[in-house]
This record gives structure tokens, C-alpha cells and sequence, in this order.
């Protein structure tokens, strides 16, 4: 059935390309975060182990909240890896050692991307792609990964 929800076709589309990168990056930040929880080493392991378990079971909740709602404004959404390289601002690789600072500082500069990315297109999303819907929904996103992001910034700040 049609999708006919009060927004045009067109500006669907652009949301849904919008949200199709940030899906890519979610996903990408979900399989970085793994990567953290799952090769971790040091003296910290168990602590760092059950909060990297902690950030991939939110980020997985995000990564499927971007999908559906990429389907409530009618559009498919990318699902393979192929895709969600193409379409990611991050990377996949990684450069740093197995340690909790390395990985929490590779994963908050992720973090602090995908936050930029949200909050440079939630006024375009709302005012010139007239879906209020969407703009609210990233500006929750956005807000969560803040404080995923302080936390991060906080458990590797100098004393």
C-alpha cells in the first residue's frame, strides 16, 4: 500500500538517504563496539568487557530504530555490508591496541561523528524536508549518543 503520510515523495526520499548513512554508521559503531568487547585485554577486562556489552545492546536498539523508521516513511532500508560501507562516514579498521583507552577513544571518535552527522541534518530534515517526525527522532538519537559519548569521554579523561 501507498505510503501517504503528508509528506511528498521526494522529500521522503531525501530523508530516507539521510537516514540510510546513519543507519551505515550505527551499524558500523555496533560492530566497533563488539570488536571492543569482544578482543579487549588488561587489567580492567571484566568492568570494560560488561560496558562495552552495555553500549553494543543500546547502539543494536538504535541500529534498529533507524531501519523501521526508514520503513515508516515508506522506504527500504540497506542491509548488507557492501551497503553500509558505502554509505558510512566511519571506517572499519582499526589502529590501536586491545586496550579499554584505545578502543573507548577510537569508539567516542565515533561517537562525536555520528553526532555531528544527526545534528547537521535535523534542521534540514524538519524545515526543509517537512518531517517533524524524523527530526524528533534524531534529536533523541542524538541526545543518547551524547551521553554515550560523555561517558566515554569521561572513563578516558586525564586526571
Amino acid at each position: 500500500m501507498k505510503t501517504n503520510i503528508g509528506i511528498s515523495v521526494a522529500n521522503r526520499k531525501k530523508v530516507a538517504e539521510v537516514l540510510n548513512k546513519l543507519l551505515a554508521d550505527e551499524f558500523l559503531l555496533y560492530t566497533r563496539t563488539l570488536r571492543a568487547h569482544w578482543n579487549l585485554e588488561g587489567h580492567d577486562f571484566h568492568t570494560k568487557h560488561l560496558f562495552f556489552e552495555e553500549h553494543y545492546n543500546a547502539i543494536k536498539k538504535f541500529t534498529d530504530g533507524v531501519a523501521e523508521r526508514i520503513r515508516k516513511i515508506g522506504h527500504y532500508a540497506p542491509a548488507t555490508m557492501k551497503e553500509f560501507l558505502d554509505l558510512t562516514h566511519l571506517s572499519e579498521k582499526y589502529e590501536g591496541d586491545n586496550t579499554s583507552h584505545d578502543y573507548t577513544a577510537a569508539l567516542l571518535e565515533d561517537h562525536d561523528v555520528i553526532i555531528q552527522y544527526i545534528r547537521e541534518n535535523i534542521s534540514k530534515v524538519e524545515d526543509d524536508l517537512k518531517d517533524v517526525g524524523t527530526a524528533d527522532f534524531l534529536t533523541g538519537l542524538m541526545q543518547e549518543h551524547e551521553e554515550m559519548a560523555w561517558m566515554l569521554r569521561a572513563t578516558i579523561a586525564k586526571a
